[in-house]
């Protein structure tokens, strides 16, 4: 009988190395790319403006994080938004080490499989390499208790990596487990 052990996504890290290093015949270990942050946002627009939604959104912002994340206020007016400068208008966490690791292990492993008729997530790079997926709603993360959400918000996770081009890019972190669409 064999068993069924997950491996997470930092123990993918040296593997998916030594195939980047064997497919763009990289000789030197420190030009090889990693994963240098996390970035989750969630714009919520002029929700901010009532308290009691902003605790509530900052709670569950922290539960699936593990951070408690930073209100991000307009840096201009916008008079046909109605938006003056220094309203909140969205919420962000930037993760790194520990955290960021044990993020991108739920977000492959939980996460992504929940999704209904999930097929892959689309390969869309910047020219850096790093990688942005935006979800409609936040609710299939496990912490967020179905019951409670008023309604569905979105979030976007940036993948931010030292891979260098969109192609070595989508390489890495297609060899650390991120599910792309075929």
């Amino acid at each position: 009988m064999s068993e069924n052990k997950h491996v997470s996504v930092k123990e993918k890290l040296a593997e998916s190395q030594a195939k980047f290093a064997q497919e763009f015949s990289v000789k030197n270990k420190m030009a090889l790319p990693t994963i240098k942050k996390v970035v989750i946002n969630a714009g919520t627009g002029q929700e901010l403006k009532n308290k009691d939604i902003m605790a509530k959104l900052v709670g569950e912002m922290s539960s699936i994080t593990g951070q408690r994340p930073k209100v991000q206020k307009a840096r201009i007016s916008v008079a046909g938004f109605s938006l003056r400068e220094g309203t909140p208008v969205g919420l962000t966490v930037t993760l790194r080490g520990k955290k960021m690791w044990f993020f991108l292990d739920k977000l492959v492993s939980i996460v992504l499989p929940r999704l209904r008729d999930f097929r892959g997530i689309p390969a869309k790079f910047d020219q850096a390499g790093n990688y942005t997926y935006g979800m409609s709603e936040y609710t299939v993360f496990p912490e967020i208790d179905l019951a409670k959400v008023d309604r569905p918000r979105g979030l976007e996770i940036t993948v931010v990596t030292n891979a260098g081009s969109p192609e070595k890019g989508k390489f890495f972190l297609s060899q650390m487990g991120l599910p792309f669409e075929k």
